[in-house]
């Protein structure tokens, strides 16, 4: 690397002898950089989707990826963000109660200890970025491709960013589309084949269940974005996405429970009705702004709003405040609290609540109506020197958070995240 810039700087300079109006050419980024990020992700409630909205909803997720990005030449930038996430979870694993413990009672809230109880999902985006001569001016292309066990989702996509006003004013936009393909694993209990001599009922146990003809899904979404800054304290952004989806957007092993059909059970666990039936198309649109307020040299105030709305019935409201203390050159803090509140779906309903007649339902309680507060704190440290090396990147920066998820349906979480950025010599 030194010897390719000490020639450029030669044949720079040369050619300052035969032509005065030759510059030097700021790179787009000076050295590679690689971002390391880890997270682990824990929660717990008494709504599981996959057992009619009762049930369990106990998780662990810990995620890796790493992100790489590398120069090449002056004006352009690539990107490859690659990663893993190994999760367990107390509610998938009850896809099939009964492939556990023999000793174990089945019920939907504790877990099987059947293969269904974890999933691993890994994920692999290139991108490319290119801008112009005076960086007013940048074109982005980016692909993305993912896998687990019942999901393969492959997407591409685009974007135009341009700068106006000296740099002051920014104008995004991008697309995207992802093609993505199910793998339906429905409740044991609507398989075909399926008999068990201990079910328990009035009559006899035969659901009127058919799988899905339809086994893909289609997104497609346009963002808009204009930033500004406003003076010397103050920058502020609004922002507009336009999403559309057709295809399965049911998922096949969440179990919906009738209110005007019998109740069968094995052990303590009762037999799905069916699995929640949705429509097969969707269209979403999120509209919110960034407003950001420099009080001083240690302290900042950024604040978010969004609003969503889309055509299933749900309206949602988004604010959320972050306030950035610098201790020192290398270290800043900062307290984060985020509100969520939406609407219903029109097709929610608790369990045993829907009737056998409908044409639409579920009990994911993901789409009910619910509020939801977030109580996070982050350390962020900054070496512009990046002293601290590994191999010959120096660490740029590291970043801790905790955050902290209450909804008012009664499921909890917590995630702690550690990000790194090294950056070569």
């Amino acid at each position: 690397m030194k010897q390719f810039l000490l020639f450029n700087f030669l044949l720079i300079a040369f050619a300052g002898f035969s032509q005065e109006d030759t510059a030097y050419k700021k790179r787009v980024l000076e050295a590679s950089e690689i971002d390391l990020l880890f997270s682990y992700y824990g929660q717990d409630g008494q709504n599981a989707a996959v057992t009619g909205g009762a049930g369990t909803e106990e998780l662990t997720d810990a995620t890796s990826s790493i992100v790489v990005r590398i120069p090449i030449g002056e004006d352009d930038i690539i990107t490859v963000d690659a990663g893993i996430s190994a999760y367990t979870s107390a509610s998938s694993s009850n896809v099939n109660p009964f492939d556990g413990d023999a000793n174990r009672n089945a019920s939907p809230f504790s877990a099987s200890s059947g293969a269904s109880r974890q999933d691993v999902l890994a994920h692999f985006s290139p991108a490319y970025s290119h801008s112009s001569d005076d960086r007013n001016s940048i074109v982005t292309a980016k692909a993305y491709v993912s896998a687990e066990y019942d999901y393969f989702s492959v997407g591409f996509g685009g974007g135009y960013t341009r700068l106006f006003n000296e740099k002051n004013t920014e104008l995004s936009i991008n697309a995207q589309v992802y093609l993505d393909k199910w793998n339906p694993q429905y409740p044991i209990e609507l398989r075909d084949g399926f008999f068990d001599s201990r079910i328990m009922g009035n009559g006899t146990y035969a659901p009127n269940f058919n799988a899905f003809e339809k086994e893909t899904r289609n997104s497609y979404s346009l963002s808009l974005s204009v930033s500004q800054i406003l003076g010397k304290r103050l920058q502020g952004a609004v922002f507009m996405d336009v999403v559309t989806q057709n295809g399965l957007l049911s998922t096949p092993f969440q179990r919906v429970y009738f209110g005007d059909t019998s109740n069968f059970f094995i052990e303590d666990f009762q037999l799905a009705d069916d699995v929640e039936r949705l429509p097969d198309t969707r269209f979403k649109i999120p509209i919110g702004a960034r407003l950001n307020y420099y009080l001083s040299d240690r302290f900042i105030l950024r604040t978010y709003y969004r609003f969503y709305t889309d055509d299933w019935g749900i309206t949602a409201h988004t604010a959320n405040l972050e306030i950035p203390i610098k201790l020192s050159d290398r270290f800043t803090i900062y307290p984060v609290y985020r509100y969520y509140t939406q609407t219903a779906a029109d097709y929610f309903y608790a369990k045993d609540v829907a009737q056998s007649t409908f044409d639409f339902y579920t009990s994911d309680y993901d789409l009910s109506a619910y509020d939801a507060n977030q109580y996070g704190m982050g350390i962020r440290y900054k070496d512009i020197f990046a002293k601290a090396k590994i191999f010959t990147f120096g660490l740029k920066t590291l970043d801790l958070r905790v955050n902290k998820y209450d909804r008012s349906d009664g499921l909890n979480a917590f995630i702690v995240s550690l990000g790194t950025t090294f950056v070569g010599d």
